[in-house]
């Protein structure tokens, strides 16, 4: 499990970030939160984490001058503003990644990605895997594909996958669908077409899953956040 902190004067940032994180069971977990860059400096030295999501303005010391008093350390910066000059300027500090607000999950599991590559638990084998599913997860896959890429029988890496990430294989695979499909739907995507586009065949399965994760039908999510269920994005 890796170890994260969020520095950020917008408790909003940490609590949307916590809530995509359980959604996903991604491994990696809040250990820290701060609101100035005094008090994220501090926490920062204290707590030695794996990833840090630090945002640009912040009261006493910027994000920047954070940054600058930190070595050898994976730096996500977040910001309000999508300007050149502050990208190039978190780049010379030595940020490995950009998130802008407001942050959206595809946006944040891709910043993770790219900053960590994979490599959320100490098992190769279990992170090899879950970058196969959050990039093929619309795709038939099953624990046969897993065996096989692997090189293992089922039962094995069923345990193996079990031990590591504390959920099935498929029922992993049916939570990071299902997200992706309500975030679709968030951005205007039909439910019907949503189905589809991330590896549901059956609608009855996609409404079963969905259910589950989301504790509320397409339609209900569809009307509760406020997207339009008939528009559709290409």
């Amino acid at each position: 499990m890796l170890r994260a902190v969020v520095c950020d004067d917008e408790l909003a940032t940490y609590k949307i970030m916590k809530k995509f994180l359980h959604m996903t069971n991604m491994p990696l977990e809040i250990v820290g939160v701060a609101e100035d860059g005094l008090e994220a400096l501090a926490l920062i030295q204290r707590e030695a984490p794996d990833i840090i999501f630090i945002d640009i303005c912040m009261p006493y010391m910027s994000g920047f001058e954070v940054i600058e008093q930190l070595q050898n350390v994976n730096v996500i910066v977040i910001t309000a503003f999508n300007s050149f000059e502050n990208a190039q300027q978190a780049l010379r500090l030595g940020a490995k990644d950009i998130l802008l607000k407001p942050i959206d999950l595809e946006q944040l599991t891709e910043a993770i990605a790219r900053v960590v590559g994979w490599k959320f638990t100490s098992n190769d084998t279990i992170n090899f895997v879950l970058e196969y599913i959050h990039r093929h997860y619309a795709e038939k896959i099953n624990l046969t594909t897993f065996s096989k890429l692997c090189f293992c029988t089922e039962s094995h890496f069923a345990r193996l996958f079990k031990k590591y990430m504390g959920i099935s294989t498929m029922l992993y695979i049916h939570k990071v669908r299902i997200h992706k499909a309500a975030d679709l739907i968030n951005h205007g995507h039909s439910i019907q077409n949503v189905a589809n586009e991330v590896g549901y065949q059956n609608i009855n399965s996609f409404y079963k899953y969905f259910k589950v994760f989301m504790q509320d039908t397409p339609g209900d999510y569809c009307k509760n956040s406020g997207a339009n269920e008939i528009e559709f994005i290409e």
